[in-house]
């Protein structure tokens, strides 16, 4: 099953400034004539396809989804967070906050950030 995506204002705020990031540094590569991606540039891909994998399946093992405590449900006090890993073995790997809802089938992207 596929779900929806919703977006908070700050993970949509995330999402675009990491893909603004990685077309300017993209654009930069190829006007120096540079082969090798740029971080940015892999940064945005990892990011992306976490949450394609996300939406196509919640449990895919490569996200390593897990219920997390400290933010609140924006839709259920009682619901639960889960984090999904966008990267793994970085310094700063960038991780995507989720959870389920408001309707069925859809998933909230609550916040996409590095870890501390």
């Amino acid at each position: 099953m596929s779900f929806e995506p919703r977006w908070t204002r700050e993970a949509e705020r995330t999402f675009e400034a990491l893909k603004i990031d990685a077309e300017q540094a993209a654009a930069t590569r190829r006007a120096a004539k540079r082969a090798k991606s740029s971080k940015q540039e892999g940064l945005f891909k990892q990011v992306a396809k976490a949450v394609q994998l996300l939406l196509a399946d919640p449990r895919h093992p490569g996200l390593q989804t897990h219920e997390y405590v400290s933010l609140p449900n924006p839709y259920d006090e009682k619901g639960k967070v889960f984090e999904a890993y966008a990267q793994n073995r970085t310094s700063g790997a960038y991780r995507i906050f989720w959870c389920y809802g408001p309707e069925q089938g859809q998933i909230t992207i609550i916040a996409i950030t590095p870890h501390p």
